[in-house]
């Protein structure tokens, strides 16, 4: 299964009550995919996961699956601190006919190394997905340390890996001693030059939600060969970068697309909607590079 170089870990729609908007959802879809995403994460941190039930994030599945059309893949966030639990979403979701899952490490119970390898290899027994482990240790507590990752990159349909540590040097290691055709994947936008450069394959991106088609430029000029290219149009996008994460994801990112008219409606407690100096960080990021 082949995920792309550019995946967006998508916002979970909402109405006003704070109810799902499916239909948002599926235009939100369109827009990703016709702005250059390969893949779309479904249900993961950017689409509030903690907050949504099993039968919110199975609808998602299948409103995402059927927008996408095959047109991208769609990848269930199915992964939670909770094994069983995390091993029934995936195969719920495998049942949909989603095209892999992605797995983030379990938070708040902070598991030793040896309870991460158990964890998602228990996972990935129960199911023929190719999955996405997500290492990122601001939200979990506990950092996947390398060896964890090699390990765990043995099994069959352990595909790849999103990785949020910031730690460049764990991140060389997986992508240099990683089996063939494993992924590694930046999961913070603004890492995304820097993996690329130590063996990395793409960015599972926040950003991309409204400047799919300048990430995408940068990791086809630094996959062409033009690493100068690369660098640049990674500077120019460096203050949206900053934007999107001035305060807690998913909060600006939903605030971006209500300044581009696109549909996202708001977070769910305990998050809370961007305040007013928040889109005014936002609108500079976005006019700077022409997106307003």
């Amino acid at each position: 299964m082949e995920f792309g170089r550019l995946i967006t870990a998508m916002v979970t729609p909402m109405h006003d009550d704070g109810r799902l908007d499916l239909a948002a959802a599926a235009a939100l879809t369109d827009h990703l995919i016709a702005t250059g995403s390969d893949s779309i994460v479904v249900a993961g941190t950017t689409g509030e996961s903690p907050t949504l039930t099993t039968e919110e994030k199975l609808a998602l599945f299948r409103a995402v699956r059927d927008a996408a059309a095959g047109r991208a893949r769609v990848i269930a966030g199915t992964g939670n601190y909770n094994t069983q639990e995390s091993i029934e979403l995936t195969r719920a979701a495998e049942e949909i006919g989603v095209d892999g899952a992605m797995l983030v490490v379990p938070y708040y119970n902070n598991p030793p190394q040896e309870g991460l390898y158990r964890h998602f290899a228990a996972i990935a027994a129960q199911t023929s997905l190719p999955i996405v482990l997500y290492n990122v240790p601001t939200r979990t507590v506990r950092n996947m340390e390398a060896a964890t990752t090699l390990r765990l990159a043995e099994l069959p349909n352990i595909v790849a890996v999103k990785e949020a540590s910031g730690n460049l040097e764990q991140i060389a290691r997986i992508a240099a001693e990683a089996p063939p055709g494993f992924r590694v994947y930046s999961g913070d936008d603004a890492m995304t030059l820097p993996i690329l450069a130590v063996g990395g394959y793409g960015v599972i991106s926040v950003a991309s939600h409204v400047a799919g088609r300048q990430i995408r430029a940068m990791i086809d000029a630094f996959v062409a060969g033009d690493v100068a290219e690369a660098a640049r149009r990674h500077g120019e996008l460096l203050p949206l970068f900053k934007a999107c994460f001035v305060t807690t994801n998913p909060i600006p990112i939903k605030a971006a697309l209500s300044l581009l008219g696109l549909p996202a409606g708001p977070v769910r407690l305990p998050l809370i909607d961007a305040d007013e100096s928040v889109r005014a960080t936002l609108r500079a990021a976005m006019a700077k590079l022409g997106l307003l």
